[in-house]
């Protein structure tokens, strides 16, 4: 089982888009990267997004692809500056739960959940990109699993 951490896709400038929607390239992206997990049998029991645009429609992307479209639904608590250990609290990789969110937040997670502190940055996401963390089934600490990121440079 795991839980999946997705940083949302390339967004628009709020000049051009005050909502921030996602750009072409960052719809490519998200595709991109949602086809490469379905390719892998990535199976997901829900996703939930920020309320913001970009997260949504990246959520919606990835929905498309693997499958799970009557699964997504907004969170409260996953914005860009939000206290990551609410949702650590909750947070159980028997769910295989895929949350679509913003930076710090993402890596602030992923640090907390490694290592009990938002701090040194653990993990360095990118827009689109995908981390899997599982659970130790006896101790019960998380551990990286995998990722798939668009730039492997």
């Amino acid at each position: 089982m795991a839980l999946y951490l997705v940083q949302h896709g390339k967004s628009l400038p709020k000049e051009v888009d005050p909502d921030q929607g996602l750009s072409k390239e960052g719809i490519s992206e998200v595709k991109r990267i949602a086809d490469l997990a379905k390719q892998h049998s990535v199976k997901v029991s829900r996703i939930q997004h920020s309320g913001k645009t970009r997260a949504r429609h990246t959520a919606e992307i990835f929905a498309e692809a693997l499958g799970s479209g009557k699964s997504i639904s907004e969170r409260s608590g996953i914005n860009p500056l939000d206290d990551v250990t609410t949702i650590a609290a909750s947070l159980n990789a028997a769910e295989n739960l895929m949350l679509v969110g913003h930076l710090p937040f993402m890596e602030r997670l992923t640090s907390y959940l490694l290592t009990g502190s938002i701090e040194p940055l653990i993990f360095k996401f990118q827009n689109a990109g995908i981390l899997c963390l599982d659970q130790d089934p006896n101790t019960f600490r998380w551990f990286i699993k995998w990722a798939l990121m668009p730039n492997m440079e």
